[in-house]
């Protein structure tokens, strides 16, 4: 394995499953092949979580992420960042930790961005109680992008082992849309597409698939005339740009087993329908990449889960797989210079 730089892990909504799942990731970590990892947050979190799901895991707090790697063989290390305002509830989200997330968070960017960090996995965040302490960003990947600085165009990618799938549109009204999809749009988001397929996993020539939105990619006109007036029009720009995508394909025919083996990449006109095939192959297993930003980030493609946070139920497969996704990112760009 190449050596890159430790992974940053932001700890997420501390009252949510963030805490404990990077305490079963770091156990985890020589069966599953962990690049070093270090956690930003406050001590106290990830003591309180020890306590609760009684797993003997070691602390060391870390003065600098450089640290990791001499310490994660024998404990987790921890970057500490400002305590919170006040205790974290387990199974609570509070605008009184909202300090800690948003830090988390920015010194992990901080680090990516200098070189010190290969990557950033985020543990998944809770808008609801950002909001209430003034959060200003619709949620973490807009967040993300404006810490990236100007002129920065995310695009989420959530990917497993058997699918990778782009929703064109994302957290909007079916209703909205139509109105949303417009040719310049898919020919952005497939251009940030390949060019992050090509430098971050090694796909020298990527295959981009693109989805109709009506049933059967429109019959021809008969049940839509999206497929024409939009999409096709959108990917004749991009092969004659020299990418290679086809479509648009009917949904309902292009993510059994032999289909898949057509495409690197599936890109949707809305979210569910992204969503739904790469959940169903594998729903502990899936990924949240985000794209287009000058830094690695992933994270588990799952939410806080306030329901079951301080269970010791929650299962770690989708962090395990966003750090080693990070990771194997990591070495792409190291090997290629990117």
């Amino acid at each position: 394995m190449t050596k890159i730089a430790p992974i940053a892990l932001t700890i997420g909504e501390p009252g949510g499953i963030g805490p404990e799942l990077s305490l079963k990731a770091w156990l985890r970590r020589h069966d599953d092949g962990l690049a070093p990892f270090c956690v930003l947050a406050p001590l106290g979190i990830l003591e309180n979580a020890c306590r609760e799901h009684s797993k003997d895991v070691p602390l060391k707090v870390i003065s600098d992420i450089a640290e990791t790697a001499s310490v994660f063989d024998h404990a987790l290390p921890v970057l500490a960042i400002a305590d919170v305002e006040s205790p974290a509830v387990t199974g609570i989200a509070s605008a009184s930790t909202a300090n800690v997330v948003i830090e988390s968070i920015t010194k992990a960017v901080d680090l990516a961005r200098n070189g010190a960090a290969s990557a950033v996995v985020t543990n998944p965040i809770q808008k609801s109680a950002l909001y209430a302490a003034g959060f200003k960003h619709p949620g973490h990947t807009e967040f993300l992008a404006e810490l990236a600085g100007p002129g920065t165009i995310p695009v989420m990618m959530l990917a497993n082992s058997k699918l990778r799938v782009v929703p064109l549109t994302i957290h909007i009204a079916l209703s909205d849309v139509m109105n949303s999809l417009t040719p310049e749009l898919i020919i952005e988001q497939c251009e940030i597409t390949a060019a992050a397929l090509q430098r971050d996993f090694g796909i020298a020539t990527p295959r981009l698939a693109v989805a109709g939105l009506n049933p059967h990619a429109g019959e021809d006109g008969t049940m839509g005339t999206e497929e024409q007036t939009i999409m096709a029009p959108a990917i004749a720009t991009l092969r004659a740009k020299g990418l290679d995508v086809i479509g648009p394909m009917p949904a309902d025919t292009m993510f059994h087993e032999e289909a898949r083996t057509n495409y690197d990449v599936a890109l949707c006109p809305y979210h569910d329908q992204a969503l739904i095939p790469v959940k169903t192959l594998d729903f502990h297993g899936g990924v949240n990449v985000t794209l287009g930003l000058p830094f690695i980030r992933t994270s588990p493609d799952h939410g806080t889960a306030l329901n079951i946070a301080g269970q010791g139920i929650a299962r770690p497969d989708s962090l395990i797989a966003a750090l080693k996704m990070a990771a194997e990112m990591a070495e792409k760009r190291l090997l290629t210079g990117a």
